[in-house]
């Protein structure tokens, strides 16, 4: 049986799900894990754009994130 690969969008939803539940939750200690989230998100979000554009391009990756090639460069290069 071959290994199926998770779905983005099906994960994304899940993400943004358990996102919310932490905002609304009302528990102080939701904050910290948020902020926690928000750091974590920001360096997956420079692992993913250098992969990108590895396999695709810096035009690639702007075009997702619209931005200029220039600026996706800039943020996400590493």
């Amino acid at each position: 049986m071959a290994d199926l690969a998770p779905d983005p969008a099906a994960l994304a939803e899940s993400v943004r799900v358990t996102v919310r539940e932490l905002a609304e939750s009302g528990d102080p200690s939701s904050f910290p894990a948020l902020l926690a989230i928000s750091e974590e998100v920001g360096i997956a979000l420079g692992v993913a754009a250098r992969r990108m554009a590895e396999t695709g391009s810096w035009s690639q990756v702007a075009a997702h994130a619209g931005t200029s090639k220039q600026a996706a460069w800039s943020r996400w290069r590493g």
